[in-house]
């Protein structure tokens, strides 16, 4: 039944557009035309991509003139002449009968029977199709713009040009800028980086900060001079060789802890001390700073200046690199609150403060690098990568000819076109959706393709290859060929299923990315073996520790480029490190093992004169015949009798000496070797030590042997054991000559 009143009202909308021509008003005209397609509206524009349209068998059985009947329909009911032969409310009851033909009996993909396919499309799906199509169109005509252009994928078989090679021209001899024929200590090495320059900073800074800190507490703030900053630093460097979950274990005298070189560089309490006042920058400064926060002035890396940037400044002065140079992210590990934290998912450590760092290819020396601490300076509105490498590469005395490889976020044709004009070749992966990158899909990888399979396509002075190996790897150089017989050993499987080595071919642009694209991860490497980085409340601090690691690494690069140099044996980094720890303890502070007693007791007024005879000595001695004349050195008199010995009571030998002040004159006394150095407790001027406590109260760490005593010398002011068991007092006076 509907299909019958279909073809009534077919003939009707037919036999009324041979009636006569249309009538339509410009508002309708404007109506019909909302449905057709953007760019199909008039003039031969709409022609052209109409026929481009016809691959769809429905969009070919459609009439060409497939509007006129319904404007004339419309227009016959708006007509006053037609409005007597066709009441107006007969045109309004036509439009929901359509919909149901169209609902009931809609035609099939390829069915010509029904003249009205192509009105039936002018309900909201057929918005949806003319995008569809016009989608369509527009790849069509791009397939036909590749056409014409020649773009494809290219096999391997087909030759390509090799581009010309860069010329390597740099502006000083690689390797070391030193003196290729002197030897150099680590500590040397090392003092490249952490100069004297450096150092005043530190010290400066440190000591600003550390009595403004100190002015409401009880204890006062001690000034730090610059041998007890290189202490500070050797320690440092001690804790990554031998690393404890908290810093006073490296002080605790049990059999677990005993470790007796860090006490005998500083004091635990001195350490902390340092560790906690550490600053880089003026507290002054870093005041004023903060109270720009929130303005285009604020500096968010004002804390770590201006140390770092005589860190990177020591880093390119010092070395100059070879041809083939890398770029690439390096995350220092930090927990801290505070925006300069970053999070790269592919990284190892994840979360944490993102250096973007320049490396040499070959040996891994860190040549310059920046924290990334947001958005600075005017951008160049070509993305962040465009500008890290940039601002990487702009390093004075760097030269012409240089290789740079990179990873896919930094890869895009604009920095690589830019580079060629700065005279720097690059290669690295690159992502399929950035701009400049091949489109076309004409002769691409199919889905199920043979390991090995090579794509490729040159535009201009770059090429994009795709290679598939367990996945599909895509590259741009502006260095390499295509393909150079290069082949690469894959494990892959039969026919049988078993699993066999092939040899497949292999771009040289992959092949020259893997050997020299790890030179970040090599100085990342050296640095994690023993890096001295441990826990701080204080962001600012952990770059600190970075930046002696920097410096250290970049050290030991330089010994082992000087070695290679002189045809001298290299040593390892744990070596290098170890000779470095003990040069900066020799020249670091002299410790003051006894701790607060350096305080408490004043230093002693009596010097130690060269040892001389003394005759006033003998002579009271042979007129007084209770007193002995000593056959050892006078210090050994000091020494209190065995409780053990079997000599009676009373006896002569038992009784106390007279004091030296009432028989001996004062010239004579102080003229003698080892007079004076008298044993003393600790205890003995503290009247708030409970009795129980007297024997182990205020111990310290002998200078000898490293254990807990609660004895000193009071004119030396060194902790010193004196027990049964031991006689440390005597060995140390005796090996600095004090006693004969």
């Amino acid at each position: 039944m509907l299909l019958s009143e279909s073809e009534d009202e077919s003939e009707e909308l037919h036999s009324d557009s041979d009636s006569g021509s249309s009538t339509c008003s410009p508002e309708e005209e404007e109506e019909e035309e909302e449905d057709i397609p953007r760019g199909l509206a008039r003039g031969p524009d709409r022609e052209d991509l109409t026929d481009e349209d016809s691959s769809g068998d429905e969009w070919d059985n459609t009439p060409t003139k497939r509007r006129a009947p319904r404007k004339r329909c419309v227009a016959a009911s708006a007509s006053p002449v037609s409005s007597s032969l066709k009441p107006p409310s007969k045109n309004c009851q036509q439009r929901p009968h359509r919909k149901r033909i169209h609902n009931a009996s809609t035609p099939k993909k390829g069915d010509s029977s029904s003249p009205r396919t192509g009105r039936a499309s002018s309900t909201p799906r057929r918005k949806n199709g003319s995008v569809k199509r016009r989608a369509e169109s527009r790849l069509v005509a791009e397939e036909e713009d590749e056409a014409v252009d020649g773009e494809r994928w290219r096999n391997i078989d087909e030759d390509d040009v090799e581009p010309p090679q860069p010329r390597f021209r740099p502006e000083r001899d690689v390797g070391p800028q030193l003196n290729r024929t002197a030897n150099y200590t680590p500590l040397e090495l090392f003092q490249l980086f952490f100069s004297t320059t450096v150092i005043d900073t530190l010290v400066r800074n440190t000591n600003a900060y550390g009595k403004e800190k100190y002015q409401s507490q009880r204890e006062s703030w001690v000034h730090v001079t610059a041998a007890d900053m290189y202490s500070f630093i050797c320690l440092v460097l001690y804790m990554g060789i031998v690393p404890l979950k908290t810093l006073k274990e490296f002080w605790r005298g049990s059999k677990l802890f005993s470790l007796p070189f860090p006490a005998s560089v500083m004091p635990c309490r001195r350490f902390l001390a340092i560790s906690r006042s550490l600053h880089m920058n003026d507290p002054a400064v870093e005041a004023a700073n903060d109270q720009k926060k929130g303005t285009c002035g604020y500096d968010r890396l004002c804390k770590i200046k201006p140390l770092y940037h005589q860190i990177v400044e020591a880093c390119y002065t010092f070395f100059h690199p070879r041809q083939h140079i890398s770029i690439d992210e390096r995350m220092v590990a930090s927990k801290a609150r505070i925006g300069l934290k970053q999070y790269i998912k592919n990284k190892p450590t994840k979360w944490g403060f993102k250096l973007f760092v320049l490396a040499d290819s070959i040996c891994g020396y860190t040549l310059n690098f920046f924290v990334y601490g947001g958005r600075e300076g005017k951008p160049t509105g070509k993305g962040l990568s465009y500008d890290a490498v940039m601002r990487l590469l702009n390093i004075p005395f760097l030269g012409k000819g240089y290789k740079l490889y990179v990873d896919n976020f930094y890869t895009s044709p604009t920095l690589f076109l830019d580079l060629l004009k700065r005279k720097i070749w690059a290669c690295g992966t690159i992502r399929s959706n950035v701009a400049g990158y091949p489109k076309t899909k004409r002769n691409d990888m199919a889905k199920k393709t043979t390991r090995g399979t090579i794509r490729w396509i040159r535009k201009g002075k770059l090429l994009f290859v795709k290679w598939l190996d367990t996945r599909e790897v895509t590259m741009c150089s502006s260095i390499h060929k295509v393909y150079s017989d290069d082949m690469a050993k894959r494990k892959v499987k039969n026919a049988d299923g078993q699993w066999t080595v092939k040899q497949v071919p292999i771009p040289g642009c992959i092949k020259d990315y893997n050997r020299h694209m790890g030179g970040v991860d090599l100085s990342d490497a050296l640095i994690g073996y023993y890096n001295v980085l441990h826990k701080t409340q204080k962001w600012y601090k952990t770059l600190f520790y970075h930046f002696v690691d920097i410096a250290t690494v970049n050290a030991f690069i330089l010994h082992k480029e000087m070695c290679k140099l002189q045809n001298r044996p290299e040593v390892t980094q744990k070596k290098f490190r170890e000779q470095l720890i003990l040069s900066l303890a020799e020249i670091g502070s002299t410790p003051r093992r006894s701790g607060p007693q350096n305080y408490m007791f004043p230093a002693s007024p009596f010097k130690v004169p060269p040892a001389q005879t003394n005759p006033s000595l003998s002579s009271v001695a042979a007129a007084s015949p209770s007193i002995v004349p000593p056959t050892s050195p006078p210090c050994l008199s000091h020494v209190p009798p065995n409780p053990m010995s079997e000599v009676p009571p009373g006896s002569p030998s038992t009784m106390r000496p007279p004091s030296l002040s009432t028989q001996v004159p004062p010239a004579a006394a102080t003229g003698a070797p080892g007079l004076g150095h008298l044993p003393a407790h600790f205890v003995e001027q503290m009247s708030n030590v409970a009795p129980r406590d007297r024997a182990t109260a205020r111990r310290r760490t002998c200078v000898v042997c490293k254990r807990k005593s609660p004895v000193y010398c009071s004119t030396c002011q060194k902790t010193l054991c004196f027990t049964i068991l031991r006689n440390c007092y005597s060995e140390w006076h005796r090996s600095n000559s004090i006693c004969i």
